[in-house]
């Protein structure tokens, strides 16, 4: 019985998990040059390609229902298939399950109209187009404190006039439409606003340490951006609770992915200290480069549990707003230390571009600040902790 097995997988989730890890290695890994990692036209055109061989192939949007054309999955299930498509830079994208269009469909499904659903949503799921969510904003606006939102929307007859600016907003760039989270007078509220609209535009790609992020890092500018009231999503005032009813999934999420992308990093780090010899013995004989696997296999064995309780809780409906956060914590700077001692053992290959150790590397670290910086959710977790003399 494998471990797997112990956490009530069925077979036919075991089977789908190695029906990806052959997709993943046969067509998204050797898919994965560099230039592609800050190049959108590029990425998009591959995302395209990809997504057409994952509905052939019967892997494609893992986390939608099958209602919606996805494999109707529970989250314990995502768990498995999340990690396996997150060992390649290209596998979320491949399956569409990689934000931020994953996190707009939830919204979209929950609080979106008839109307909206089949001109943004259905799209969406199909990889038509791609979406952006506009939230973060440059100093003083809202950053890891959302209260400090500037961007506003003002009333119009038959609409709303928002103005303001966001950056650091992923997929930006080439992303058909909006969801973007603006204060009115009777709180926050998201809109949809369409890459269309003269109001709206999309200043620049913010260069980044990470890459193969789909539409980049854009800085966008709401400028008199006239929408009319069918722009809103779901209801006044509400932003903020949808905001969390996206961000706490979403960063379970990004765990599952990440713990896929640092076992790789390790799995590549194992074989190189197997085959590299130095001073008249393999690397993998050192008991320093013993204690770096032993401790990466670890981490990532606590991320994986961490990770699965979370889905298990929101399996049975219950609130994460506490695991999410703890899990976001550790997996995020668990990851990171997986990631780093792979390219330690590697010595200078680690550091270059001819492995994708590096490009791992810094893709993951950046996970440790957006979704909540690890400093952020540690200072609420000790409050609520303290408040509620919550037990260890």
């Amino acid at each position: 019985m494998t471990s797997q097995t112990v956490f009530g997988h069925s077979q036919a989730l075991l089977d789908m998990r190695d029906r990806l890890r052959e997709f993943v290695d046969r067509e998204a890994i050797p898919r994965e040059h560099a230039e592609l990692a800050h190049d959108v036209e590029k990425l998009d055109h591959v995302a395209r390609l990809l997504r057409e061989k994952a509905k052939a192939a019967g892997l494609y949007a893992p986390q939608l229902p099958t209602s919606h054309g996805g494999l109707g999955l529970s989250w314990k299930e995502r768990a498995v298939i999340l990690e396996e498509a997150g060992r390649s830079f290209l596998g979320p994208l491949a399956i569409n399950c990689a934000p931020p269009d994953q996190p707009n469909m939830i919204n979209l499904m929950l609080h979106g109209t008839a109307e909206q659903r089949a001109r943004y949503l259905e799209p969406l799921i199909r990889g038509d187009i791609r979406s952006c969510f506009a939230m973060t904003e440059p100093a003083p606006g809202a950053g890891s404190d959302p209260s400090m939102l500037k961007t506003t929307a003002r009333r119009k007859p038959g609409g709303w006039i928002i103005d303001g600016r966001k950056w650091f907003i992923s997929g930006a760039v080439g992303a058909a439409f909006a969801i973007v989270l603006a204060q009115t007078d009777a709180g926050a509220t998201m809109f949809i606003v369409e890459a269309g609209n003269p109001g709206y535009r999309v200043l620049r790609n913010i260069a980044s340490i990470d890459g193969f992020q789909i539409g980049g890092h854009g800085e966008i500018e709401f400028a008199g951006c006239e929408v009319n009231d069918d722009a809103v999503l779901g209801e006044i005032g509400k932003g903020f609770a949808y905001a969390q009813q996206r961000l706490e999934p979403a960063r379970i999420s990004h765990c599952m992915r990440f713990i896929g992308r640092a076992s790789r990093a390790m799995s590549i780090a194992q074989t190189y200290a197997n085959t590299r010899t130095s001073f008249g013995s393999p690397l993998a004989d050192l008991q320093q480069i013993q204690a770096m696997v032993a401790d990466s296999h670890i981490d990532l064995h606590a991320s994986r549990l961490m990770t699965w309780h979370a889905a298990a809780k929101m399996d049975a409906g219950e609130s994460v707003k506490h695991e999410s956060a703890m899990t976001k914590v550790f997996v995020s700077e668990a990851v990171c230390r997986v990631a780093d001692r792979a390219a330690q053992i590697m010595g200078a290959l680690g550091m270059s571009e001819d492995t994708p150790v590096s490009l791992i590397l810094r893709e993951l670290r950046p996970f440790r600040i957006y979704d909540g910086a690890s400093e952020l959710h540690r200072a609420t977790l000790a409050r609520r902790i303290l408040r509620e003399d919550l037990r260890p």
